[in-house]
Formats: C-alpha cells, sequence, structure tokens
C-alpha cells in the first residue's frame, strides 16, 4: 500500500502531535544520572557520557558537587564517571543494560529514552548529518 503526498503529510502530522504531546509530561530524573549523546565522524563511532547527577526537592538535576541545579545553557565542565563507545545504537544499549551490573540506569523510561537516542544518532553517524539530543 503506498501513501499519496497529502496522506504521507497528515501521517506525518499525527506523529508529531503525539511526540509533541509526550515531550510536554512530566519525568522523574533518574538518581543514577544523565546521558550526553555525541557522533563521532572522525572515528564513525558513538559516544556516550555519563554524568552524575543529584536531584533537589524540585525534581531538578543538580550538581551532585555543588548542590545547585545544572543548566543546559551553561557551560559548566564536569567530567563524566563513565563513556561508552560503540559503531551502533544496539551495541551501546548492550554494554550499557547487560552483563553483572552494576547498570547506569534505574527508571525504565530512561532506558527506553536512551534507546530512542541512540536509534537516532546511529541514524545520524550513517547519514552524517547533524544529531541533536531531546
Amino acid at each position: 500500500m503506498s501513501y499519496d503526498h497529502s496522506e504521507k503529510k497528515e501521517q506525518e502530522n499525527i506523529r508529531k502531535d503525539i511526540d509533541d504531546k509526550y515531550s510536554k509530561r512530566f519525568i522523574e530524573l533518574d538518581p543514577k544520572g544523565y546521558f550526553l549523546i555525541k557522533v563521532s565522524f572522525n572515528t564513525n563511532e558513538l559516544i556516550v557520557e555519563l554524568f552524575s547527577n543529584g536531584i533537589d526537592e524540585l525534581g531538578r538535576a543538580t550538581n551532585p558537587e555543588t548542590g545547585k541545579p545544572l543548566s543546559c545553557s551553561e557551560k559548566e565542565h564536569r567530567e563524566p564517571i563513565q563513556i561508552y563507545k560503540g559503531k551502533t545504537a544496539k551495541e551501546l544499549g548492550i554494554q550499557i543494560t547487560e552483563g553483572k551490573g552494576p547498570y547506569p540506569i534505574s527508571k525504565l523510561d530512561h532506558a527506553l529514552y536512551l534507546g530512542r537516542e541512540l536509534q537516532k544518532a546511529e541514524n545520524c553517524l550513517i547519514n552524517k548529518t547533524a544529531y541533536v539530543q531531546d
């Protein structure tokens, strides 16, 4: 079955509306930390950095050393507590979630988010396009 252009556009709009709706929901942070994903075209790999965080009474991520809320806009230098590297989303997902543990993820929604983002980053690596993490 093939879609004509207007049906395809309508399906894209439906998917975007669903994605926008779920992107606005409250998400409880993972106390084990957060991940920053990078695409390296030089080494043809995905790089995932795990950072520690605290969580304040308002549910915001905080710097565990200072207790101050972390900002996406400020360029405070922090060292990752773990770095994972791989050629595919699957390879990295297995590194992060399988084995003896301890595991760097304690919440299922965090694991699902990471899987989606890793797949998106892999597509950017394959297509040589810029990756922006949600």
